[in-house]
């Protein structure tokens, strides 16, 4: 488990996917910490360019943010987090949310209820991952008597997306980390944490909760940069991933060794 705050960068869905072995390993040898994939519609999957970076690559870890629950049935999440976290253990971190609601919809996968998808689809997550055998008859979870053959040897960390006030307070409750929408200013940290905060009490959870910020970069600004993620570590984000903040303009070979070179030593000082 990370126990400082964490450094990051966002390799974006529009870098294409014969990149990524290059952004990996110019990761790795710069000293990130970790590299975050997008599940966006519809650019390649995360779960396929995560697990070739993570075997690209000794040390890097990886992290999905996220995959849209609509599109995957939750035993479908179980299996690919299971053996992610099986051939890689403790470098991989998999988040879930509701996904773009647009997309979901262009896709004729729109729930009724998101709030209830999402809540069913953590529950069930959290419950196979620890091994269970599981018999569920939700509005949108149904299974029976489903165990996964290779559940990780311990039970891996679930993030959730969240954003409104609503699914902060699930992903207290039922997830073990929290992604929030890119550019959340200090304020917006702090009372994401609150708010988390009270889903963890009402499920009586005392256990940690990582919380982690996507900080858009316009341009290669490191002392700018440094100092807007002091901000955000002092409102209360465990993590703090820097992403292109304009849909083109920054390599992303670039960016992830500003992040372990120029941020890093900024943010340390």
């Amino acid at each position: 488990m990370v126990t400082m705050t964490t450094l990051g960068a966002v390799c974006v869905p529009r870098v294409p996917p014969e990149k990524l072995r290059e952004v990996a390993l110019a990761a790795e040898d710069a000293g990130l910490e970790e590299l975050w994939l997008w599940e966006d519609c519809f650019w390649g999957g995360a779960v396929p360019g995560c697990a070739a970076a993570l075997a690209w690559t000794e040390r890097l870890r990886l992290g999905i943010g996220v995959l849209p629950v609509p599109l995957r049935s939750v035993v479908t999440t179980a299996m690919d987090t299971a053996m992610l976290n099986r051939l890689f253990p403790e470098r991989v971190t998999v988040g879930v949310g509701h996904g773009v609601q647009s997309w979901m919809r262009q896709v004729g996968e729109a729930a009724e209820s998101p709030m209830t998808l999402l809540r069913e689809h953590l529950t069930a997550l959290r419950s196979l991952l620890a091994g269970e055998k599981l018999s569920v008859d939700g509005r949108y979870v149904q299974l029976d008597a489903v165990e996964l053959e290779y559940p990780p040897a311990s039970p891996p960390p679930i993030v959730s997306a969240a954003t409104g006030d609503r699914t902060l307070r699930l992903s207290g409750e039922l997830a073990d980390g929290t992604v929030l929408v890119a550019n959340t200013p200090p304020e917006g940290v702090r009372h994401a944490r609150e708010l988390i905060d009270e889903g963890r009490a009402r499920a009586g959870r005392s256990d940690p909760h990582r919380l982690v910020a996507f900080l858009g970069v316009p341009s290669f600004d490191a002392d700018e940069m440094a100092a807007q993620t002091r901000d955000l570590v002092a409102a209360g984000a465990d993590a703090v991933i820097l992403q292109p903040a304009q849909a083109d303009g920054i390599d992303p070979v670039e960016l992830v060794r500003f992040v372990a070179k120029e941020i890093r030593s900024r943010v340390t000082e």
